[in-house]
């Protein structure tokens, strides 16, 4: 009965062509329930080897996502997109910054030979921008002889030999890899419990090479992890997940300059990185096709997330082209201004439905881009993609690069859009088609700049944003994301339903202002 009035997803959207719906267009009809919001997971992929356990990134925007905000959406369950408009040095730094952040078992620790001064390691530590001071001693075979303790590490001892402050190697903490078991993680907790003070385990072949390095504190924050409900993201190695976005670069000629995108993304493959963002504004295009084809051959293994589009056919080639998941989304940001100044784009809802029809073809995820005002939007874009982007979400957030502005007593963070005239001067121009150099000439700006108040943390953030998500999926009695895709029934909203749905006919005050004297 229910059927006749409340459609699956293709039904719905075929039968409203060829209005463009977005999210406050529609609404989704409440289904019997056995589930709890407690009880739901919101697990999703978005390749073979990316898994989260809140389906959520954060805009690859230079006032959305730089290091902090990676660290801190990783550790929520999500992932963070760092922006590009920044030199190709500096987004290495950032990728390492997250990716060095907690590990596991560090398989490949930074080492020392025995012939260095400890002028040479400070050398190192500033050169590579390092957070620790502790280094292992090797011979040129890879041979543990020792351990450099980070308290002689100092100015005052730059002229001395590492072997006059490091300690020996029967002083050193060692297990063997064939004794690390199954469990690397449990393996190493155990160790610590037992051998209190001791803060480095080293691990060693059969021949005393070594193979790896595990520290006290990054296994107190990933035991502590386990215990939590939102598991962090992390790779095979323990170490936060971590994206980043690249733009195609040029040469004089306007050719894609492949070397200059190579040792880039080389780069940032060395230190971790687990996903490639080539980001544009219009992603069904040659170059973009012809970047997502040589990031594949040259990175088979690197998740690579390719957009924007709004339709089936532009998911379809950019999978093609070899992109894992494609982003979905032009024009909906609450900074972007593409369709006042191009007059293209497609409303929200119906963008992701027409993308969704490519990405069953091709067996991809995609990802709604842009748009997003509250968790209930969430809700509904992920009854037909994998994951969302939030930028203006997050932009108010203490851990976004943007810089904060105080007005009448109140604090505001910058935010833009990629699009905006100051945004593409310090980079982003080729987002949209354009060359720095032209700007003032040639080019109309996409975005706007504004002010987010400012909010509280990502992790608070997130958290309510993942509550209001896990009640949606309770309403439609879906105990996970593929559930809700199943269970989700729509029907269009008025203008009239659109202010039913909001707080109407009320003066809105806080319990604050019912507090005593």
């Amino acid at each position: 009965m229910d059927d006749d009035f409340y459609l699956k997803a293709d039904d719905f959207f075929h039968r409203c062509l060829p209005t463009g719906l977005t999210f406050d267009d529609v609404s989704l009809a409440t289904r019997y329930s056995e589930v709890t919001p407690r009880e739901v997971r919101l697990d999703t992929s978005l390749s073979e080897s990316i898994n989260l356990s809140v389906p959520i990134l954060s805009s690859d925007m230079d006032t959305v996502t730089e290091s902090e905000m990676a660290i801190a959406m990783a550790r929520c369950g999500g992932v963070g997109l760092i922006h590009y408009n920044m030199s190709n040095r500096q987004q290495v730094k950032e990728v390492a910054r997250v990716k060095y952040h907690v590990h596991g078992l560090i398989q490949d620790p930074i080492t020392i030979t025995a012939d260095k001064l400890i002028g040479d390691v400070l050398e190192l530590i500033g050169e590579k921008t390092f957070q620790f001071r502790t280094f292992p001693i090797v011979d040129d075979k890879g041979k543990l002889l020792g351990m450099l303790p980070g308290r002689v590490v100092k100015k005052r001892y730059r002229e001395r030999k590492v072997t006059e402050g490091m300690l020996a190697r029967n002083e050193v903490y060692t297990i063997c890899e064939d004794e690390v078991g199954n469990d690397p993680i449990a393996t190493a907790d155990q160790f610590f419990s037992k051998h209190m003070g001791i803060h480095k385990l080293l691990v060693v072949d059969k021949e005393d090479r070594l193979r790896g390095l595990y520290t006290l504190s990054d296994i107190e924050r990933i035991m502590e992890e386990s215990r939590d409900h939102v598991k962090p993201a992390r790779d095979s190695n323990f170490r936060l997940l971590c994206g980043a976005a690249v733009s195609v670069p040029r040469n004089s000629d306007g050719e894609m300059d492949k070397d200059n995108l190579h040792q880039h993304i080389e780069e940032m493959t060395e230190k971790g990185l687990d996903i490639i963002a080539v980001s544009t504004a219009h992603g069904h295009t040659k170059g973009v096709g012809e970047a997502t084809k040589f990031i594949r051959q040259s990175f088979p293994d690197l998740t690579i997330v390719a957009g924007n589009v709004t339709s089936g056919e532009g998911v379809e080639f950019l999978v093609n082209s070899g992109a894992d998941a494609i982003k979905v989304g032009q024009g909906p940001g609450s900074i972007c201004t593409t369709r006042v100044v191009a007059g293209v784009g497609v409303p929200q809802m119906s963008a992701l439905h027409a993308a969704s029809l490519g990405a069953r073809k091709k067996g991809a995820a995609i990802i709604a881009d842009g748009g997003i005002t509250k968790s209930g939007d969430i809700v509904k874009a992920l009854t037909i993609s994998q994951a969302v982007i939030c930028g203006g979400l997050l932009a108010g957030c203490k851990e976004a690069p943007g810089r904060i502005i105080e007005i009448e007593g109140k604090y505001y963070k910058q935010y833009r859009g990629m699009g905006s005239m100051e945004a593409m001067k310090e980079g982003s121009a080729a987002r949209y088609g354009h060359k720095k150099e032209d700007l003032h000439t040639k080019s109309t700006p996409e975005g706007i700049e504004a002010l987010k108040e400012v909010a509280g943390s990502v992790n608070e953030t997130v958290e309510n944003l993942a509550g209001g998500l896990r009640a949606g999926l309770g309403y439609l009695g879906a105990e996970d994301l593929p559930a809700l895709r199943e269970q989700a029934r729509f029907v269009q909203v008025t203008a009239a339903g659109q202010k039913e749905s909001s707080p109407h006919d009320v003066i809105e005050v806080k319990r604050s202002d019912f507090a005593r004297s």
